[in-house]
């Protein structure tokens, strides 16, 4: 076990206008982020992708364990068997295996079993939790998990968006396909697809509301 070695935290206390103005600012950011399913042909420098990940994984873990792989897909046929891996597990979800109340509560939505965004996206990023890892040939246990690789995507997602990029947090249940097409070893778990690219000019979104702060959070 590596012996506690701390060093000097140093960051510059903001004044309150200040502060208050970055706040603001940055709640407007976030405000517009919209999760996105018409991407446009256009590239995306790879470098907007390499600074999102590594803003992803300055996040906190269990243990500083960093329990996390990113798998950026930028090949064409790659992304194809990944689409079709996708639909055929969404097809089953949507006919057999979702419940009435699910389908009904996705309705706003407008989604269905079909997926073009996981071929039209210039890239997708397949987010790996490691429940595990060998460490002298010694099988060590993550802390977690789930817990450390939910905070890093929403960093990564914080990150893309405030790159003028647009994404979508995609889950298709079971996601066992991503791991065999991706070849990932036997420690990783699939936890995320997300599609990245420029929104399309003719994109659309569902209007939805967002839940009031009031009836989000609780002041004591």
């Amino acid at each position: 076990m590596s012996a506690y070695a701390p060093e000097r935290y140093c960051t510059e206390r903001l004044a309150a206008h200040e502060a208050l103005v970055r706040s603001v600012d940055f709640l407007r950011l976030m405000a517009r982020r919209r999760s996105i399913r018409h991407f446009a042909p256009d590239p995306v420098p790879r470098t907007l992708i390499e600074n999102a990940i590594r803003v992803a994984a300055s996040a906190p873990s269990g243990a500083n364990q960093q329990p996390w792989t990113f798998v950026v897909v930028a090949d064409a046929e790659t992304k194809r068997r990944i689409r079709d891996g996708a639909e055929r597990e969404e097809r089953l979800l949507y006919d057999e295996r979702a419940s009435d109340e699910y389908l009904h509560a996705i309705e706003p939505i407008g989604t269905d079993a079909v997926k073009p965004h996981l071929t039209d996206a210039p890239y997708l990023i397949a987010v790996f939790e490691q429940a595990w890892r060998l460490e002298d040939g010694v099988k060590r246990k993550h802390y977690y998990v789930r817990e450390s690789v939910g905070i890093a995507v929403g960093f990564l997602l914080t990150a893309l968006h405030a790159s003028g990029l647009a994404a979508l947090t995609h889950a298709p249940s079971p996601m066992g396909f991503l791991k065999e097409i991706l070849g990932r070893p036997e420690n990783e778990r699939p936890f995320l697809l997300i599609p990245v690219g420029y929104p399309a000019e003719d994109a659309e979104v569902p209007a939805l509301e967002k839940k009031s702060l009031d009836e989000v959070a609780l002041f004591v």
